[in-house]
């Protein structure tokens, strides 16, 4: 059990390549800044983690999850910045003194030994006893149900049981942190459902902390108290998985956060009667209270803007007066729902619609129409992508 401060963090690798940007001009390499100190992977990272918090630091590949959370494990040196655990400062303590556990994506099991002595193994390193060993790790296979397992090698075993071994390796420590990257990868979907359950469960029967790294949107949505976005070394947004889910801070969250991705169009934010309200070709869409607030709050101007509206909150509506329309490329039938690709306002967009008690199947090449609700309108700058609203 621990909480941790990452105060502006910072980690720089070597640039072993010849610089090719002019003088004055920031140089980009994999889309990571190239400064005079060498190319940065993770920059100014702030987060304080409460006691007993589950963190999930979530981004595509390459954007510095992994990176960061070796810095916490003390596997990579920090370039700039201070990690406190417990307000200790630990940059200089060494990873087997941080009292930290990790669990690797590729399970990292001893081959030659058992899962009984896989999982005792980090005990026998600190000289504790055997019947002290021999109930303690009994305690932890009984919590991740993999009792009956214990006298078999990793090689007799499945994906999912070689990642509850490795689990259950790391908890048998009780470590005052639980480090986790992208430790369901290798698995299935059907077994990436099933552990994403039994490390609920789990965190439910151990007192520490996680951080867990995953590229997996569905993984962050579902473990996390909190969510860390990151992209190119930098924080984008942070929170509970339901505020980044409603209230995206720009629109690479937006993008990024909820499956299908959200909906962007050019559109145009005007005032209307003392009103803010969205433009979208013939349709205008007075926005909802709360909306209204915060840009009167913020004094935003009318101005030329993408619009988000997320797949489940498109509606079809034949009948209403002003419309949008597009075409039908491609439909498909999800069981409770179906995903209508379209093609409207010059853009390729995704219209989810309820199969039960909803509109009746509409075929490829067919027009649609749809319009949405102000209460479901994201509004974002269209040079920065910045939510207006925030």
């Amino acid at each position: 059990m621990a909480s941790l401060k990452l105060k502006n963090i910072k980690k720089v690798y070597p640039n072993t390549e010849k610089k090719k940007s002019k003088k004055g001009e920031q140089e980009k390499k994999n889309n990571l800044l190239v400064t005079e100190e060498g190319v940065v992977a993770v920059q100014e990272f702030n987060l304080d983690i409460a006691d007993k918090e589950f963190i999930v630091l979530v981004g595509p590949s390459g954007c510095g999850k992994s990176t960061t959370l070796r810095m916490v494990a003390g596997l990579e040196e920090i370039s700039s910045g201070d990690l406190y655990i417990d307000d200790k400062r630990v940059n200089d303590v060494a990873a087997k003194e941080r009292d930290i556990a990790m669990v690797f994506q590729s399970y990292a099991l001893y081959p030659h030994m058992t899962v009984f002595e896989n999982m005792a193994y980090p005990l026998k390193l600190k000289k504790v006893d055997k019947a002290t060993i021999e109930k303690t790790v009994n305690e932890a296979a009984e919590i991740l149900g993999i009792t009956e397992y214990l006298d078999r090698k990793p090689k007799a075993l499945s994906g999912g049981q070689r990642q509850r071994v490795a689990i259950g390796r790391a908890i048998v420590r009780s470590p005052k942190v639980l480090l986790m990257d992208e430790p369901l990868s290798n698995l299935d979907a059907k077994l990436r459902n099933q552990m994403r359950a039994e490390i609920i469960k789990l965190r439910k029967r151990i007192n520490t902390t996680f951080i867990y790294v995953t590229h997996d949107q569905t993984e962050a949505m579902t473990l996390g108290d909190r969510i860390v976005i990151m992209k190119d070394g930098v924080i984008q947004q942070v929170g509970t998985p339901q505020e980044v889910f409603d209230h995206p801070a720009n629109l690479f969250v937006a993008g990024f956060i909820g499956m299908p991705r959200m909906n962007q169009f050019d559109a145009e934010l005007i005032k209307a009667d003392g009103k803010y309200a969205v433009k979208l070709g013939e349709l205008t869409v007075v926005l909802s209270e709360e909306k209204q607030q915060r840009l009167l709050a913020k004094n935003v101007e009318p101005q030329k803007v993408v619009l988000g509206v997320r797949p489940e909150h498109l509606m079809l509506d034949a009948k209403a007066e002003v419309k949008i329309c597009g075409i039908v490329d491609v439909s498909e039938m999800m069981g409770s729902e179906i995903h209508y690709h379209v093609t409207a306002q010059g853009e390729d967009i995704i219209i989810i619609v309820p199969t039960i008690g909803g509109d009746s199947f509409i075929p490829m090449g067919k027009e649609i129409t749809f319009t949405f609700q102000g209460s479901v309108a994201h509004i974002f700058d269209k040079e920065t992508g910045k939510n207006l609203e925030f």
